[in-house]
């Protein structure tokens, strides 16, 4: 397809002629999600500082880049870093325990147990390092993360060099992090002073949800929110069960609950939302909120069907997450497109609907818009973090290639990622993680999983 260099060479970069970079990657497509639509054939990234310093034909980049490291990926496509809009990542180390359950009974039976005995910061460490190199193997490249203890999850992150958004946990009922609402609270703002002069690591407020938080509370993280300038990530209408306590407890729904708390707003990461009325939906977009489809997990836990094409019809703007592993059972982006798509297409009756071009756009750039990283990441565009991930589409299941977007929503596997750069670093080189210890890793979970088959 026809490139548009000018838009890739910015007015700092009159001629790149004896340009030189940290890395340059000659790539078969890149696909840069801004401008939408638009596949680069034969063109090469130079990255320096961190940063993506060109985009430019291959031909051209050969003669005019020198660089520290150059790198040939031919058969491959270069896209965004795919970003995980909302997890849980310790919780990696519950895969599999207690499957094919509705909601609440896998939560008050077997998961909040589960958490009151074993969460630890050991256990939040080698949970965060499992759910990192599984996220790195597929393609992720920033996530956002609510669970306990999330400084310790921030560590690991930094260890790794992965990009996240920390959120910054409430809940009414004691846990090995905090004691109450003051204690959750106390330990949020020491979390976010702690980070806030780290590049890769942004902080969050992370209200568990509607159900299990009271109204006082989420008046103050809304007071907090304000005055911090920073947004609320929170489970929103994920089943019909919640929807009905709702009404029993407090006479109105959750999401209206929310609104006369004052907490709907650009702020708000409104995470499910599988039971909406089309009013609901004309007030979020009004409101200008933020929404995290999660299909895989709300298909396996029956929550319902997050209408995200009428959603983004209203001018929503509604990102991807995987849920945590427990619930999904896998952090792999790739997959989670597929079924975004596919869902997609099923609940609408439209084979139209949520077209692959639309699902990478949620995966990328709109998760960086709803986390508010979107001037950052996101997208490849001069300027911003080279954060990026490599697809080798030069494989069997993936041949031909008429359509590379396509390919990669429709048939590309995790196992084809073969390459990801964070902030410019090489965090995976041919499938291999450069940063973390695969066999520590490896056994570090089987202790853990040991340890939890034994209490089970």
């Amino acid at each position: 397809m026809k490139s548009n260099l000018s838009y890739f060479i910015p007015n700092s970069f009159p001629n790149p002629i004896n340009m030189h970079a940290d890395t340059l990657i000659h790539a078969r497509w890149i696909i840069p999600v801004e401008p939408a639509g638009q596949v680069l054939e034969q063109h090469s990234v130079a990255i320096t500082a961190g940063s993506i310093q060109a985009l430019l034909p291959t031909a051209q980049a050969k003669q005019q880049i020198t660089a520290e490291e150059i790198i040939d990926l031919s058969g491959h496509a270069l896209i965004p870093g795919l970003i995980n809009a909302h997890t849980h990542t310790p919780m990696s180390l519950f895969r599999g325990m207690a499957d094919d359950l509705p909601l609440m009974e896998w939560l008050d039976r077997h998961i909040w147990p589960a958490e009151q005995r074993w969460i630890s910061a050991e256990f939040v460490a080698d949970g965060s390092r499992l759910a990192i190199a599984e996220m790195l193997r597929s393609g992720t490249t920033c996530f956002n993360d609510m669970y306990f203890f999330p400084d310790v999850t921030g560590k690991v992150a930094l260890e790794t060099g992965i990009r996240t958004v920390l959120g910054m946990i409430l809940i009414d009922f004691p846990s090995a992090w905090a004691s109450d609402t003051d204690s959750y609270l106390e330990r949020a703002l020491a979390l976010h002073d702690a980070f806030r002069n780290e590049s890769t690591i942004k902080t969050i407020f992370a209200p568990h949800a509607p159900y299990s938080v009271s109204d006082g509370p989420l008046q103050r993280v809304r007071t907090l929110a304000n005055e911090l300038d920073l947004p609320i990530h929170m489970h929103v209408h994920e089943t019909a069960d919640e929807i009905a306590q709702s009404l029993k407890q407090y006479g109105k729904r959750p999401l209206a609950r929310l609104e006369e708390l004052g907490l709907t707003g650009p702020n708000l990461i409104a995470v499910h939302m599988t039971h909406l009325q089309d009013q609901e939906i004309d007030n979020f977009a009004k409101c200008g909120g933020q929404v995290v489809h999660c299909p895989e997990s709300n298909l396996k836990l029956a929550s319902g069907f997050c209408p995200v094409t009428s959603l983004l019809n209203s001018g929503v703007n509604v990102a991807l997450g995987t849920d945590g592993a427990a619930s999904n059972n896998d952090l792999d982006m790739l997959g989670e497109m597929r079924s975004a798509a596919l869902l997609g297409k099923g609940v609408s009756g439209d084979p139209e609907a949520l077209s692959a071009a639309q699902v990478l756009e949620m995966a990328t750039i709109n998760g960086a818009r709803a986390l508010g990283l979107d001037t950052e990441i996101g997208s490849l565009k001069t300027g911003k973090a080279a954060d990026i991930t490599a697809i080798n589409l030069q494989c069997i299941e993936t041949l031909p290639v008429f359509n590379p977007v396509s390919q990669i929503v429709y048939a590309a596997g995790r196992e084809q990622v073969s390459h990801v750069w964070v902030n410019g670093r090489l965090l995976l080189a041919n499938g291999e993680l450069t940063r973390i210890d695969s066999g520590k890793l490896l056994h570090d979970t089987s202790i853990w999983q040991q340890k939890l088959r034994a209490s089970s």
